[in-house]
């Protein structure tokens, strides 16, 4: 008999990732037999296979627009050649998930890793919105190196409330600020509800989705000028099919994402990060995506960086436009064009081309008012600053481009809250001792405390100053808050307090001190004190019987190293950014 003909080696489409029956021939006879029950011809099935991840969900608006995606993406990768194939994958929504969506973030990264590599596909098309779905799907593509490009499903519509324009989230605060501090009655607030998601979408402002569809934009991963189109034009369906025809030509070049993502695509979208006045979130994913590639980031260079690098987009929570209106100005082409001399443009993209070559073909710049010239910015420096002290010695971060100015120098008393149900119950209480100038401290939101590491540090003004017309106080803890979200909050303090970190020690009367100017954040007790603190109590590290909640609880790192699981981060270090300049 003569011997069956193997796949060679590097096997394409419907070839690759055969099940092992011990009969390789017998395996793709299977699975070609299998579809065509779904009607695909020999023709089809010899096509590059190109996957094209569905995240679309009822639970899920921001990504309410995925099937007309899906539709367009398909479109394109027909007209290149290729056989699109869509898949589900998990859909993660930043008010549906439950204790809170970054708890779920590396799971669905692990999902979307798991099932490029357990289907066949010669490229895939990632299609997210939504604050956790994106960096999910590129840590989850980082890992699989399958050719990867990413969609995403494009920010919703204003709205307007009484003449005023109005959009998700920071509006959302805004206006729920001014309810506790019955400044609007429940009429209006219940009116201005139905005004602020105006379509399908993601946030309309700055905040962590519009972050990363910059991000990513900046890394290479995306059709150049994808990043900004709103979910219901016509752009972002234009921007799907391309992105189809673009997965076909990387299908058939094998462009994979680690010749995309390196030290220097990283360094870029850190750039844009500072220069978008971008969500505090967008550090803790872009670090996770780094971290799937071995690359660790250096938070004293990106603060660095931020001193170089000024912000540009007058965008809320920043500034005071919208999505919108950033696409309208040029979008992502255009802050690049401002930024340029600070990028690496020798780095690839998706196009087979690099930045530099990108740029080199972008429209012509136009006269407008939402992406500022380098040299007359929003504010003169990069959004986020790192703050270190004996508060927080593996750093913290604030967004100091939407701090208050007043309040970045400032030395309070700390009124302090052990846990978010703490939090909860006393913040309201009209005996509750606090002023203005005191500091709000919230413990155990951190990556295990929570767990999940919430936004819960976005902490309401207690209401009885809130009444008083008090819109800002200087807020520290180790969890996070919304890129919508604005005012003096230090973030992401490690280490947390729920593994012994000191913030774990700090007690309500304590002094503590914040200056952005000397990147300082320190409680104002003597070594010697803190030491005695930590030794007289015993930190149990939260844990879990069974499950996922076991499984993150044992193996999540802090906010330095991404949140992520330390078993799916790269086994060696490769390369440490960002560089001296």
């Amino acid at each position: 008999m003569s011997q069956k003909k193997q796949p060679p080696a590097g096997a394409a489409g419907l070839s690759k990732g055969l099940t092992n029956y011990g009969d390789t021939g017998f395996s793709l006879f299977l699975r070609k037999a299998f579809i065509k029950g779904a009607g695909y011809t020999d023709d089809a099935l010899s096509r590059p296979v190109i996957g094209i991840v569905d995240t679309g969900s009822s639970y899920n608006p921001c990504h309410g627009n995925a099937p007309q995606l899906i539709e367009a993406v398909k479109r394109g990768v027909m007209l290149a050649g290729g056989l699109p194939v869509d898949f589900p994958t998990i859909s993660v929504h930043e008010s549906f998930s439950h204790p809170t969506s970054m708890y779920l973030r590396n799971l669905m990264s692990m999902d979307t890793e798991e099932m490029i590599r357990a289907q066949p596909m010669d490229a895939v098309v990632l299609i997210g919105g939504c604050d956790k779905t994106v960096p999910a799907q590129l840590m989850g593509a980082a890992s699989a190196n399958v050719p990867a490009i990413q969609l995403v499903t494009g920010s919703m519509l204003t709205g307007a409330h009484r003449g005023e324009r109005v959009g998700a989230c920071t509006d959302c605060r805004r206006y729920w600020g001014r309810y506790r501090a019955d400044e609007i009655d429940a009429a209006e607030i219940s009116d201005v509800n139905n005004q602020l998601v105006a379509s399908v979408g993601t946030c309309s402002v700055m905040g962590t989705a519009s972050t990363m569809a910059c991000v990513t934009e900046a890394l290479g991963m995306m059709v150049f000028g994808g990043g900004s189109a709103p979910a219901v034009t016509a752009d972002r369906v234009r921007v799907a099919e391309q992105t189809g025809t673009t997965a076909v030509a990387m299908a058939r070049s094998g462009l994979t994402p680690d010749r995309i993502l390196d030290g220097k695509s990283i360094e870029n979208a850190l750039r844009v990060l500072l220069a978008i006045g971008g969500s505090t979130n967008g550090i803790v994913h872009i670090t996770a995506i780094a971290g799937r590639l071995g690359i660790d980031i250096d938070l004293a260079g990106l603060d660095a960086m931020s001193k170089e690098t000024p912000v540009l987009v007058d965008l809320k929570p920043s500034g005071q436009h919208y999505m919108e209106d950033f696409h309208k100005a040029g979008g992502m082409p255009a802050l690049l064009r401002e930024l340029r001399p600070l990028l690496h443009l020798d780095t690839m993209t998706v196009s087979g081309r690099t930045l530099g070559e990108m740029l080199d073909e972008a429209p012509a710049a136009f006269a407008q008012d939402v992406i500022r010239p380098f040299d007359k910015p929003i504010y003169p420096l990069g959004g986020l600053a790192v703050l270190r002290g004996n508060l927080a010695p593996g750093g913290a971060i604030i967004k100091q481009s939407a701090a208050n100015p007043r309040l970045m120098e400032h030395e309070g008393r700390a009124v302090v809250f052990e846990n978010a149900e703490d939090m909860a119950l006393r913040i309201d209480d009209d005996d509750l001792d606090v002023t203005a100038e005191d500091i709000l401290v919230l413990k155990r939101i951190g990556p295990t405390g929570a767990p999940g590491m919430p936004e819960a540090g976005y902490m309401p003004i207690p209401r009885k100053l809130a009444r008083a017309g008090v819109k800002d106080m200087v807020r520290i803890s180790d969890g996070r808050m919304s890129g919508t979200a604005a005012g003096t909050i230090v973030l992401h303090v490690t280490p947390e307090s729920a593994i012994g970190g000191p913030l774990a020690h700090v007690r309500t009367g304590d002094r503590i001190r914040l200056s952005v100017k000397n990147r300082e954040i320190s409680l104002l007790i003597s070594d010697e004190e803190l030491a005695r603190r930590a030794a007289e109590v015993k930190i149990e590290r939260p844990s879990a019987e069974r499950g996922y909640r076991k499984l993150f609880l044992q193996t999540v790192t802090q906010a330095d190293q991404g949140v992520d699981f330390d078993f799916l981060r790269a086994t060696e270090t490769t390369d440490k950014v960002p560089r001296p300049r």
